[in-house]
């Protein structure tokens, strides 16, 4: 057959080499058939014999058939005597030819049932495209680190690792032997009969579980139309009564097989559900390459609770401008509020009391996924295990204080939120407000105006119009005495945003005598509200004890067992609370993708505003908040501060000792040197002053030198905190800085060790009594003279204000004595009168000498009274005595050489100026010893007590708000927020279309 193919091929090579068979042109030699030229061509050098002309018929040849059709027959070949020849080389190609289409038709035909298979395999899989945040992030860029290419060819090659894979033909047919079980129409299962829709429904949703569970939801809702129209047959006129029997049976049929195919579904759900969890936990706990050290990526449900609670400090009142959704969940009072919350939430989070009002405050609760079922407040760091019944002890005893504290006194609710979030495998993802119920009386213990506030709180969340409100009805109680459901119909008529829950369904079932007005309230035909989905839910039968999955176990059988279900007053989807979950989450997300651009642009918007606001109106600064400002302030205190010791030891020196001689130069007048100086000689003088000293330092001394240190301190640090900074002030920081002044300086306590050293430093002082040199002497008559000029200076005003103007004032200022002044004048005079008799007169006046005084004014016509005599004489006395003091002072200017021999054979005797120099060294060396005391000590204290007081201001956001106000800051401060909130949404908008992708 080769030969013969040949030796056609040859005859066409050289037909159309000549020009033969209609060809236009001659073609070379070596341009023709590669085979005929390599074995037939008498130039091929391999062909070892000369080819004989052979004559045939055959069919003409092109290119598209390179070889003449099986059926074509050889002529008759006439060879000569011929060697025998072997064609291995022609029989090789041929079968190589014939292997490369059989190689790409398998090619071909494996690729394409490889893509089936891994179709199948990629729809049968769960999606876990949520959970790529788990991925780290390295992965994606690995690529950039490892040479993929070099791993590559140390590989084996395809066809020996094509060997190690699976069949995927036999894996599908399992898979599909699997499916076919679950698929109406199999053998034995009568329940599963399907209409030709069912059937291409079968087709579309074959591949997986999940399809098999939409399959029968489907199939559910067709058999539910049988079931009505067969019972809207049993139910016609008379002309039908010869079919009754019979249709009765039908429709009981249909309810039987619907129960079943309903029941079937619901396992099949929970099957798939406890499935989906513990998958879920597995990825979330799965801890690979160290996936726990890293930070993880923050959730969708994470991120909007953000943008809320922020929107929450933003504005606690609740604006308008507030529309993003939330679920709000709204009742009356022992509804069953907090019981649907805790079945949604999966743990008994929430405080509980019999008949008594326990949801005092609206309490924020973010769900969200996660691998451990744990509960944290927004405000805390500590995680409530919910698996543990001491943390769920815990949680409720927290939430429970956190109520109460946010109830002012004389009120019973709060309208500040709590915001808690709980994380857990297999729950929805979603946030709900758990509102104060809704009451119709006020009881005694109660504020007056509970009701009222209950309503706004009420009112206030619910006119959000994205706000989904989740409205929970008694069903164990008439429905004429529920109150939620006017409130709700108010604020959404339409029921475009209301989900209705009726609990306690198992109580109604009992208590109502017709089972059809539970079915009117599902239905929606007995409240005057309208709603998006009716719910029934069963959250417990009274115990609260009872545990979550004890609660679901008895709705679950509850609802199997019930005839609501059995006689189709109830639908499979409007029963249990794992469906009303999976509806409210469904819902919120709905709403939230809906709304939530249109959010962001309205503050997008509001943000421009704010900004333009500020730049008209502060164009040179910048735009600090509260806190920044606070911040801001807080350096500059600590700096005043700092600057505060840094007050040179000369300046505390002079004014440690100046005001404490004011504040002791009084007593020392008064009480040492004046009763000394009554004294006649120098002896009892130094006695007098010795015994006086000492009392006074064991006693007041010490202490009102503390005094006077911490009251200059005070001083101080008030002149460095007041003290304006020139352009650089702003008087924005004043009452900020006051109070923290204040706070400090109240805090402060002074070492009470000071005064026992002080005591004994004060003590050695006083004790001297020798001046060292005659600068000192003159130092110590300049202070007596000084001190002696300033009382004097003193006494003269008092006397002038008892007296009166004298001559020259009431002549040039037209003023004149009242009576009284005029008797003291003329008494005044008298007294004078007898000083001027006796200079050396005592300092005393004696009961004689108040009656000459007395007469002797009566003789004049000027009735005067003893005491206002003697308060008289003690003025005049007092200014005599400073005169002859000061002129006493001025003759010892020169004393210091009498002083030096001890006053021996002198009349001068300067005893009062050695006083006055005790005095004064005491005064140096107090300050001296206060000064280093406050340098070394109390500065540090107090700038310790600075920052813990600054510390707690900053922890305290209602006093940072007192004491730094005015427009500036909060426009400031809402521009902040705006902002945040913003950018908090555009990163939320970004996450949630990455997740729709």
């Amino acid at each position: 057959m080769w030969r013969a193919r040949a030796a056609a091929a040859c005859v066409f090579c050289r037909n159309r080499a000549n020009g033969t068979y209609g060809a236009r042109a001659k073609s070379p030699l070596q341009k023709l058939h590669l085979v005929s030229r390599s074995i037939h061509h008498s130039c091929n050098p391999v062909s070892k014999f000369q080819r004989l002309p052979l004559r045939i018929s055959v069919q003409q040849f092109s290119i598209l058939n390179h070889f003449p059709l099986r059926n074509s027959k050889l002529l008759l070949v006439k060879y000569g005597s011929q060697p025998q020849r072997t064609f291995w080389l022609a029989r090789v190609a041929s079968r190589l030819l014939k292997l490369r289409y059989i190689v790409l038709g398998s090619a071909v035909g494996g690729g394409y049932t490889a893509k089936k298979t891994y179709d199948q395999w990629k729809d049968m899989l769960p999606d876990l495209g949520e959970y790529k945040w788990i991925v780290p992030d390295f992965v994606w860029e690995i690529d950039e680190y490892i040479d993929f290419e070099k791993i590559s060819k140390a590989l084996p090659d395809s066809e020996d690792f094509a060997k190690l894979l699976p069949d995927f033909d036999k894996i599908g047919e399992s898979f599909r032997s699997l499916s076919g079980f679950f698929t109406p129409g199999s053998s034995g299962d009568t329940a599963f009969r399907a209409t030709d829709q069912g059937r291409e429904n079968e087709k579309q949703y074959k591949k997986g579980l999940l399809g098999e569970l939409i399959l029968l939801q489907q199939q559910i809702q067709q058999h539910e139309e049988e079931v009505r129209r067969a019972a809207d047959q049993y139910s016609t006129g008379s002309s039908q009564q010869k079919r009754k029997i019979p249709d009765k049976e039908k429709v009981d049929q249909l309810q039987e097989e619907l129960l079943r195919t309903q029941l079937k579904y619901q396992r099949m759900l929970e099957r798939l559900e406890k499935e989906n969890k513990e998958l879920r936990k597995i990825v979330l706990q799965k801890d690979d390459k160290g996936i726990h050290q890293r930070k993880l990526k923050k959730s969708l449900i994470d991120m909007y609770s953000e943008v809320l609670d922020t929107l929450s400090d933003y504005d606690a009142s609740y604006n308008t401008h507030d529309h993003l959704p939330r679920v709000v969940v709204v009742g009356d009072q022992s509804a069953g509020k907090t019981s649907v919350l805790e079945m949604i939430a999966q743990a008994r989070i929430f405080p509980r009391g019999s008949g008594e009002m326990m949801t005092r405050s609206p309490v924020k609760v973010t769900l969200s996924e996660g691998p451990h079922h744990v509960a944290m407040f927004k405000d805390s760091s500590r995680e409530f295990d919910l698996t543990k019944e001491e943390d769920l002890a815990a949680l409720r005893n927290e939430i429970e204080i956190r109520m109460r504290k946010s109830v002012s006194d004389g009120c019973t609710v709060s309208s500040e939120t709590i915001s808690l979030s709980v994380k857990g495998p297999g729950l929805q993802r979603m946030v709900l407000v758990d509102l104060p119920g809704v009451i119709s009386t006020v009881t005694s213990g109660m504020a007056p105006d509970t009701k009222e506030t209950i309503f706004s709180i009420s009112k206030a969340y619910m006119q959000n119009p994205n706000a989904i409100i989740l409205c929970i009805q008694d069903g164990s109680v008439d429905a004429e005495r529920s109150i939620v459901t006017d409130l709700v119909s108010q604020m959404d008529p339409q029921g475009k945003r209301t989900i209705f829950v009726l609990t306690k369904v198992d109580l109604a079932e009992k208590n109502v005598a017709s089972p059809s007005r539970i079915q009117q309230i599902i239905e929606g035909k007995l409240f005057p509200m309208k709603a998006l989905g009716y719910f029934a839910v069963v959250t417990g039968k009274g115990n609260s004890c009872e545990s979550i999955e004890s609660i679901r176990e008895y709705e679950e059988e509850f609802f199997q067992n019930s005839k609501l279900l059995k006689n189709c007053m109830l639908k499979a989807h409007q029963v249990t609370t794992r469906n009303l979950s999976l509806a409210v989450s469904d819902c919120f997300w709905k709403m939230v993708r809906e709304s939530v651009e249109q959010q962001a642009d309205a503050f997008k918007a509001t943000r421009f505003n704010l900004e333009t606001e500020w730049k008209n109106n502060y164009p040179r600064l910048r735009e600090l908040d509260r806190n920044e400002l606070f911040e801001k302030a807080k350096n500059e205190i600590l700096d005043e501060v700092i600057s505060l010791s840094q007050v040179t030891p000369k300046h505390w020196e002079e004014i440690l000792q100046k005001s404490l001689w004011e504040r002791v130069s009084t007593h020392v007048i008064e009480n040492i040197y004046l009763p000394a100086a009554q004294t006649t000689n120098s002896g009892t003088f130094n006695t007098t002053v010795d015994i006086k000293l000492k009392q006074w330092t064991d006693k007041q001394l010490p202490s009102k030198a503390v005094e006077v240190a911490w009251e200059t301190l005070q001083e101080e640090f008030a002149r460095f905190m007041t003290e304006e900074k020139g352009k650089e002030h702003d008087d924005i920081f004043d009452k900020l800085k006051q109070a923290v002044k204040d706070e400090s300086i109240k805090r402060h306590k002074w070492n009470e060790k000071a005064e026992d050293s002080l005591r004994v430093i004060q003590h050695n002082a006083l004790e001297d009594r020798s001046i060292s040199d005659k600068q000192q002497w003159d130092a110590a008559i300049q202070f007596m003279e000084e001190t002696l000029q300033s009382r004097l200076k003193d006494t003269e005003s008092v006397i002038e204000d008892m007296v009166g103007p004298d001559w020259k004032k009431r002549w040039l200022y037209w003023v004149g004595r009242t009576k009284e002044q005029t008797i003291r004048n003329e008494t005044k005079n008298e007294l004078e009168k007898m000083i001027r008799c006796n200079e050396e007169h005592p300092a005393y006046l004696a009961n004689d000498e108040v009656t000459t005084v007395r007469k002797n004014l009566e003789a004049r016509g000027v009735a005067v009274d003893p005491c206002l005599i003697k308060d008289t004489w003690h003025q005049v006395y007092r200014q005599h005595f400073l005169k002859k003091a000061l002129g006493h002072c001025n003759l010892c200017r020169r004393g210091f050489y009498y002083y030096q021999r001890h006053f021996v054979d002198s009349e001068l005797e300067c005893n009062d100026v050695v006083l006055f120099w005790r005095i004064q060294r005491m005064l140096a060396i107090t300050a001296n010893t206060l000064r280093q005391q406050v340098t070394n000590t109390e500065v540090r204290r107090l700038e310790k007590n600075v920052k813990e007081v600054l510390e707690d201001f900053a922890e305290d956001c209602a006093k940072k708000m007192k004491l730094l106000t005015g427009k500036r800051v909060q426009l400031a401060e809402d521009l902040k927020k705006v902002r945040e909130i913003q950018e908090k949404l555009e990163v939320f908008i970004e996450a949630l279309h990455e997740e729709e992708k």
